[in-house]
């Protein structure tokens, strides 16, 4: 793609890796198709994205905002100035970048600027993870060019003529992910005869998948699985003392898998919360799933989104309130059940969407050069 001059783009998403990937992942195919590109990133101050954007090569400037409360707090007195001060810094930041295009991929941040873009009159777009959007999303799509979805049907909550499809952007590791099973069984010291389980809870982990593992090695050991188990932070040294000694029989830890590319070519059956980022890597990846969403988000969108892979036998799906219960016999009776197996891996591929962030970029491009017409 030629500009005249260089496309100026800010992306604001943050707060967890569900946000903030995505908007990497925009930043890498643009850039993969306009080096010169100028990209500038919005975030809220004290959250991940402070840390994890610079880490992916791009600038950053934070906001003082943070998500509304439902108790009365001191923070529910101090949203309303939270809100009037971001709103004024992502004007200033908007005014001194001067980009083409804004783009939303959620958090914190994305609502001030998105509100102040399209106030200014700049073009924007919103890339919506999730089978059921947020309130912001909702609010703020009236005055978008494009909303980007990963799921179909979103006509009920977004005006129909400017949905795109395009899928949830990924990291490249996975979307183009050349490692073996062979190489990555080696990688984490696993054999190559038993069924190995990849077991994830998102970044900081997931308590009620942890625990029920917990409560279960010996089952798992038993049964000749591995295990690649990823804790999160809050639970890694609960979990390594429960391994103490089992390493042999493949069963490791760690509170964070840096090479999920790796972690995802081991597998044979995936354990995880259905984060919206989540499914769409293991839509891509094409591994039997047991999903078990979480109850502590927003209008329960985990298991709306888990629920459009159980209801086309994509995935299976464990409540949080019966994981206890349930999870590791649903683990066993998978385990053993090879048909339902590649039942699953089927499924589950045929809804996979690949270059989501390339198609992105491609609407961001054209909406740059009507700007700079």
């Amino acid at each position: 793609m030629q500009q005249t001059n260089p496309i100026r783009v800010i992306l604001s998403g943050g707060g967890t890796g569900g946000h903030i990937f995505p908007a990497v992942a925009i930043a890498n195919a643009i850039k993969a198709t306009a080096p010169d590109a100028a990209i500038m990133f919005v975030g809220a101050k004290g959250r991940m994205e402070m840390e994890k954007v610079p880490a992916a090569g791009y600038p950053i400037e934070g906001l003082w905002i943070s998500g509304l409360q439902r108790r009365l707090t001191t923070g529910i007195l101090m949203f309303p100035f939270k809100v009037i001060s971001s709103l004024y810094r992502a004007r200033k930041i908007i005014k001194t970048f001067k980009p083409d295009v804004v783009i939303g991929t959620g958090g914190y941040a994305s609502g001030p600027t998105l509100r102040m873009a399209s106030w200014l009159g700049i073009p924007a777009v919103i890339q919506e993870q999730n089978s059921f959007p947020g309130i912001t999303n909702k609010m703020l799509a009236s005055k978008a060019d494009y909303i980007c979805v990963a799921y179909e049907g979103m006509e009920k909550f977004f005006p129909a003529s400017k949905i795109r499809l395009t899928g949830n952007p990924v990291r490249n590791d996975i979307e183009f992910n050349n490692k073996t099973k062979a190489e990555a069984l080696l990688h984490f010291n696993l054999q190559p005869d038993s069924i190995t389980l990849l077991v994830v809870g998102g970044s900081l982990g997931a308590k009620t998948i942890n625990q029920s593992i917990h409560a279960g090695l010996e089952e798992l050991s038993s049964a000749g699985i591995q295990l690649i188990w990823q804790t999160g932070k809050p639970y890694a040294e609960q979990a390594s003392q429960a391994v103490t000694g089992c390493k042999e029989n493949g069963i490791i830890t760690m509170p964070f898998i840096k090479e999920m590319d790796m972690a995802y070519a081991a597998a044979d059956i995936v354990v995880s919360r259905a984060g919206a980022i989540a499914i769409s890597e293991l839509c891509i990846t094409g591994k039997p799933s047991i999903l078990v969403p979480s109850p502590n988000v927003a209008e329960d969108h985990q298991t709306k989104n888990a629920l459009a892979l159980t209801s086309r036998g994509a995935a299976v799906m464990v409540k949080d309130s019966e994981a206890h219960a349930g999870l590791i016999s649903a683990i066993l009776s998978l385990a053993s059940d090879t048909p339902a197996q590649n039942t699953l891996c089927t499924n589950i591929s045929s809804m996979a969407m690949h270059n989501s962030a390339g198609k992105i970029a491609e609407l961001v491009f054209g909406l740059a050069l009507k700007t700079k017409k």
